[in-house]
């Protein structure tokens, strides 16, 4: 049997019925999949039965390798010894693809920014995160969970909280919830605004998230006109996706 690693921040999923749940949650449609982290194969082995075109397994944890390739048959050649936080997704698959996990609790943000990096191939994230992340990605404006990673991810994906998922279902248990959520890439294909700014600019706002963003937002060169004045006297949990690419984009080079 494989041992969760600590430093990896690994808790086994041992309920078949919530991997079933996981892996029913992947839209309609979809062909290409890669899993993240497949651990000892809850996952994995219902994503085989829905005989995808392409999947592919992404895990760092050698003895999670050794497991997978002794019980699973159909995994030979599909299993990456990497990890997922270094590894280049672009020649993964032919066109566009879907991503699912029990994701690590340590890395789970980072996950998200790496799926930012590649957004324009992520069609559709499938995910397990500790439920106060998940709740914080899925909060909408005005909200005191809104925060840096909900506008970035609502930016480029439509953001779904699907269902809560207790500590006894693991092993080792977490100390925390956790929760499933879905991410489905939006329509737009680039902000209308500089990018590099935008993020910056998000960042600042919520880095200093109980001052108005008049303040927060001091080092930023900002052409005022009636609308800027009043989004800048909000604190930045007040303003939505649209609202900070318009401030963005009222910067004076």
């Amino acid at each position: 049997m494989v041992s969760p690693k600590k430093h990896l921040g690994l808790h086994f999923l041992k309920d078949d019925n919530i991997a079933i749940k996981i892996v029913d949650s992947l839209l309609p449609g979809t062909d290409n999949v890669l899993e993240i982290g497949a651990g000892t194969g809850i996952l994995t082995k219902h994503i085989i039965e829905k005989q995808f075109t392409n999947f592919f397994i992404i895990e760092i944890d050698g003895e999670s390798i050794e497991y997978l390739n002794a019980n699973f048959i159909e995994l030979n050649g599909k299993i990456i010894h990497a990890d997922f936080l270094k590894y280049d997704l672009s020649t993964l698959f032919p066109g566009n693809f879907s991503i699912i996990g029990n994701f690590p609790y340590n890395i789970s943000s980072q996950i998200l920014f790496k799926v930012l990096e590649y957004r324009n191939k992520v069609s559709e994230v499938v995910g397990m995160f500790q439920k106060e992340v998940a709740e914080r990605i899925a909060s909408p404006p005005g909200n005191k969970k809104y925060g840096i990673l909900s506008i970035l991810i609502k930016a480029f994906f439509d953001i779904e909280y699907l269902f809560t998922v207790n500590e006894s279902v693991f092993y080792p248990p977490p100390k925390v919830k956790s929760a499933v959520i879905r991410l489905k890439r939006n329509n737009k294909t680039q902000l209308d605004c500089n990018e590099k700014i935008f993020f910056a600019m998000v960042k600042a706002g919520f880095n200093q998230r109980r001052k108005t963003l008049r303040n927060s937002l001091k080092g930023f060169n900002i052409n005022r006109d009636e609308k800027a004045d009043l989004l800048l006297q909000k604190r930045a949990e007040r303003l939505t996706v649209e609202d900070f690419e318009f401030l963005s984009g009222r910067i004076i080079k």
